[in-house]
């Protein structure tokens, strides 16, 4: 069983326009040193939601963990340590940073801390599609820092958005292009997602452009040896995000900080929980439990902010994350987790789908089509299970 714990560090310089992450632009916010004060509070007063254990994977996201000093974001890891969770040189440890917020000083620091996993917030290397989501840096500024990483000979990933206003496909090519030339040997394409009425809903590519602008990506990344092992993540192999995985794969994980999520084992179907999204109401929490430890899962988190799933819930999530990498769903995996009736109502649906070559059975395992990959909002949608689905 696979464990790994994440810190959310929400600090901003300057909040993007498309960003509905819980973050603060630094100067409206409590100093760092408090922050992370407060982190180190809460890692007590929940020291017994999880026992004891080897850590697999630390995730330092944000936010911008980059803008805070590494004396601080390392003391997080070395407060886990105090209280029994353990690491060593196989732990995975990643830290996203921005363009033109890490120096080689700060590198230094981070390695010898144990970091060995860099996520950039490149987005695009076009200066005038960067400035209109208001992102901070320009392009430029990330080609300097990916330099940096290259010359410090690290493991580093990024993002690219597509579907951005006014952007083309001749465009995107060329931010492929720099992409593949990057050193990174992990890149995530992520469509721009934001709700109607919004100021980036107006003049964006066509849903059809969209469709082919994911392909353009995929088939460049593919084409260049990265490995399609998730729907929105393609990694060279042996360079799959580990903490990532841990979400997809039904493990277990604990959520620090403002904002953040957790997954718990403990009940027969797992247990989600997680903290709120304001820093004042987060603050108030932790100083008003700032004495108390709890001895149980949940205990001191008021009800809106857990939920124990029932069988419909957890199989939901259980078919929609195996069906998002391209591992798929294992119906041996499946049988040890759930009950004979579950697997005969998901059988029928996954047969449906079939019928609509939107999945296939391989040897041992369903997978999604390249055509399900395309509308996998509609196979998602297929194996969503409300309480009464699973009644016998």
């Amino acid at each position: 069983m696979s464990f790994g714990v994440y810190f959310h560090i929400p600090y901003c310089l300057q909040r993007c326009s498309y960003c509905d992450f819980a973050t603060y632009e630094k100067s409206q916010i409590l100093p760092p040193e408090n922050y992370v004060e407060l982190v180190k509070k809460e890692i007590h007063q929940k020291l017994n939601y999880f026992s004891e254990r080897q850590l697999d994977t630390i995730y330092f996201g944000g936010g911008t963990p980059s803008l805070l000093a590494p004396e601080l974001i390392l003391s997080l890891i070395a407060e886990l340590e105090k209280k029994g969770f353990s690491r060593g040189p196989e732990t995975e440890i990643t830290l996203e940073i921005n363009p033109a917020t890490l120096t080689p000083e700060k590198m230094e620091k981070y390695l010898r801390g144990g970091f060995n996993r860099f996520s950039v917030g490149a987005q695009t290397f076009d200066d005038a599609l960067l400035k209109m989501v208001k992102r901070e840096h320009n392009a430029q500024q990330t080609l300097d820092t990916l330099q940096m990483l290259r010359d410090f000979r690290v493991n580093f990933n990024f993002d690219i958005l597509f579907a951005l206003p006014g952007q083309t496909k001749e465009g995107l090519q060329k931010d492929l292009a720099i992409a593949l030339t990057s050193g990174a040997q992990h890149i995530s394409p992520y469509c721009l997602t934001v709700p109607e009425g919004h100021p980036l809903s107006k003049n964006r590519p066509l849903e059809e452009d969209q469709v082919e602008m994911f392909e353009i990506l995929r088939e460049g990344l593919i084409s260049a040896d990265y490995q399609q092992y998730e729907i929105s993540n393609f990694a060279r192999p042996g360079f799959e995000s580990r903490h990532n995985t841990l979400y997809w794969t039904d493990q277990e994980y604990w959520g620090l900080g403002l904002s953040s999520h957790s997954y718990s084992k403990q009940s027969p179907w797992g247990t989600r929980f997680w903290n709120v999204n304001s820093i004042n109401e987060y603050e108030k929490q932790i100083l008003q439990s700032e004495n108390h430890q709890g001895t149980k899962l949940c205990e001191g988190l008021p009800s809106a902010q857990y939920e124990t799933l029932q069988e419909n819930q957890a199989l939901t999530d259980f078919c929609h994350t195996a069906f998002r990498r391209s591992f798929g769903l294992d119906p041996v995996i499946f049988r040890k987790k759930f009950s004979e009736q579950a697997w005969e109502t998901t059988e029928k649906r996954l047969k449906k789908l079939q019928s609509r070559e939107l999945i296939q059975l391989g040897k041992d395992r369903w997978t999604l089509t390249p055509q399900g990959i395309v509308l996998s909002n509609q196979v998602f949608f297929e194996l969503t299970f409300l309480e009464g689905d699973l009644s016998h």
